[in-house]
């Protein structure tokens, strides 16, 4: 295995109290929204600038670091909320940690609002994805965490048949049956995935990306992700780069 490769993509998962006065009411709905896994909910909550929620308190008489405190305090609550609503803990805080650094590193207010609503939406998704889980058999959730740990190699069928413990056949069949989607569609959907967050979130190259996900080549990596994304990675990351991640030199 390659070893530089296997700890890029760890590294890369890797870095994936209330003390405002704003009304208690929509607080309440925006975090029982997150920790539910209702996207359109906290999407709609999202519309309008973090700066601009009624009833933020002063905890610092610089705008900017006082928006940034209120981000943080979000962050953390969100977390907990997770935590209850079923995240393991330190996937939680690692996220929590990882937004938190983000934020340091802007320069504008304006780029604080955008980093709440990524944050926000992408808590909502995974407890989204968390949720489901909770509808399938043991043996299929254990491949998609097994499936979700090593995308940074090869994975066949009959690698997760005996990891699993099952037939491969009746694995399977089990698993399209639970997930709408064979186990090589799912694998490529998760990598797809990983490599859209990648090319948002550091600094890796296309081919980087190609190699560290395990795609054969540099060409297939680059069809299959215009096949599912609409577009080529290079393109991906033109238009996405600075809008996910707003540094500070923006």
């Amino acid at each position: 295995m390659d070893i530089k490769k296997e700890w890029s993509y760890k590294e890369f998962l890797m870095r994936e109290e209330n003390i405002s006065h704003a009304p208690y009411g929509p607080e309440f709905d925006f975090y029982i929204a997150v920790k539910s896994g209702d996207i359109d909910k906290v999407d709609k909550l999202c519309k309008n600038d973090f700066s601009d929620k009624i009833g933020l308190g002063q905890l610092s008489d610089n705008p900017m670091r006082n928006i940034r405190y209120h981000f943080i305090i979000t962050v953390a609550i969100v977390a907990r909320y997770c935590i209850e609503g079923g995240m393991e803990h330190e996937a939680a805080y690692r996220l929590s940690d990882f937004y938190i650094q983000q934020a340091d590193r802007c320069s504008k207010i304006e780029q604080i609002s955008r980093l709440h609503r990524i944050m926000a939406i992408d808590y909502t998704k995974r407890m989204k994805a968390l949720r489901m889980n909770k509808i399938m058999s043991k043996p299929i959730v254990k491949c998609i965490d097994y499936i979700y740990k090593n995308l940074n190699i090869r994975i066949t069928v009959v690698i997760l048949a005996d990891y699993i413990g099952l037939h491969p056949s009746y694995l399977s069949k089990l698993f399209k049956k639970e997930t709408g989607v064979s186990i090589s569609m799912y694998i490529q959907q998760r990598k797809i995935e990983t490599a859209q967050n990648m090319l948002k979130y550091s600094d890796y190259s296309p081919a980087q990306i190609a190699s560290i996900l395990a795609f054969s080549t540099q060409s297939y990596f680059i069809e299959v992700f215009k096949k599912r994304v609409g577009m080529t990675p290079k393109k991906y990351r033109d238009l996405y780069f600075r809008e996910s991640i707003p540094y500070a030199e923006d």
